[in-house]
């Protein structure tokens, strides 16, 4: 029987607040981000549901948000995960075939020191996307050939795609330029099989891209992409459909090609937002309200908010708490009310995909707090990090949370 059949419209949404978790802040007095933001929405939720801790992020596995992303899709990414890239690929509507292998594309900014190069910039200065259409019309033009291409996708974020390539690359280690922020390349460049093909465009794309983008890009950063980076590579992953598994037809709604792609993977449809960058300062309200008029057709809805993580690789404290409140208010508060005017019952299921601390800047493992509504509950919990370790839910399997939003053992 599909998920809700007993219940009068009965609607389901999993609402992502990407690495809003953190650590305690001396500069907010010991709280964390979350829990120094206004967040009344979340906490509205909180005390009329549970909280608790959930690991999203298998022990041994790498922290990022596509490993992350899959277990809250309900997919162990220790039988499914292939690669970042590939996911990012097939939202771009990329063909893959099952030799082909796929490479995430940052276009960059490295920055000069020592005789060496170190990462400025993971994201190339907060490149356009049309000056890096430029960027990579460019690579293609001098680079690209008979077995792989370049394709533009939105900012910094890019593919490499390698016809034929899974076998020459087996083994191959990457590293997340976010990662390495402030630190020399040269002890993180591809190591492994094809590692010599990679490093050679590499070199070969800096050199190319001092000349396509010598000035500054607009009135951003006088910094602006002067290389590439190659990381995240993998084949196209096989995940189990959520409407064999659940019963229920629904949606993602993101900007980030990497969410829309495991949502497609998982025979989600996605819904393309307005204004909606990835960045701090993308369309909350029109996320809430594509959610909304999305329920009235499907049964579930994956409502991705890149910005809190954004702001943390940034190392930037207070648009975090601005991005966490602007989720509370104009994405949770949207919703909470929109719901209760079209008069549908709906259960809902907030939390991070993982945690960014702004003092490292990049992912962790920790497991992260969520918040279910509605859920019989005891004492009545705010929705933070602290509250959710007091409440002492936690659940091991990151997979399950979504068998706990959709009541199914």
């Amino acid at each position: 029987m599909p998920v809700g059949a007993g219940a009068r419209r009965l609607k389901f949404l999993l609402v992502v607040g990407d690495g809003m978790a953190d650590e305690p802040i001396e500069a907010l007095g010991g709280k964390t981000p979350l829990e120094a933001s206004r967040t009344p929405n979340m906490d509205f939720f909180a005390r009329n549901g549970t909280v608790g801790l959930v690991r999203t992020v298998p022990q041994g596995m790498a922290p990022g948000s596509d490993v992350a992303n899959m277990s809250l899709m309900g997919c162990a990414p220790q039988a499914y995960y292939t690669g970042r890239a590939p996911l990012e690929a097939l939202s771009m509507g990329l063909d893959m075939e099952p030799d082909d292998v796929a490479f995430r594309c940052n276009l960059v900014t490295l920055g000069e020191r020592s005789g060496g190069l170190f990462m400025s910039d993971y994201s190339g200065g907060g490149i356009s996307t049309e000056r890096a259409k430029t960027c990579i019309a460019a690579l293609n033009e001098r680079l690209a050939g008979p077995d792989f291409a370049f394709y533009p996708g939105v900012a910094y974020r890019h593919i490499l795609l390698w016809r034929g390539g899974r076998k020459r690359f087996d083994g191959l280690e990457t590293t997340p330029p976010h990662d390495i922020l402030g630190q020399p390349v040269d002890s993180h460049l591809p190591s492994g099989a094809g590692e010599e093909v990679l490093r050679r465009l590499m070199g070969e794309a800096r050199d190319l891209l001092r000349d396509v983008l010598p000035d500054r890009d607009g009135d951003g950063p006088a910094e602006t992409a002067n290389g590439i980076w190659l990381w995240g590579q993998g084949h196209r992953p096989r995940m189990p459909l959520l409407r064999e598994r659940f019963g229920v037809r629904g949606v993602v709604i993101s900007a980030v090609d990497l969410i829309k792609g495991l949502g497609l993977c998982a025979g989600l449809d996605t819904i393309e937002v307005p204004g909606a960058t990835g960045d701090l300062a993308t369309n909350y309200q029109g996320k809430a309200y594509a959610a909304l008029r999305a329920l009235r057709e499907v049964d579930f809805v994956f409502l991705h908010v890149e910005a809190p993580d954004e702001a943390s690789h940034q190392g930037r404290l207070h648009e975090k708490v601005a991005a966490i409140e602007r989720l509370d208010e104009e994405v949770l508060g949207v919703l909470r009310r929109g719901l209760a005017k079209m008069e549908i019952e709906y259960r809902l299921l907030v939390l991070p995909d993982h945690l960014t601390p702004l003092r490292i800047r990049t992912h962790t493992d920790t497991p992260v707090p969520f918040l279910l509504y509605p859920e019989e509950h005891g004492p009545a919990f705010l929705y933070n990090e602290k509250e959710a370790e007091r409440s002492g839910t936690f659940l091991e399997d990151g997979t399950r949370i979504l068998n706990a939003l959709f009541q199914q053992d």
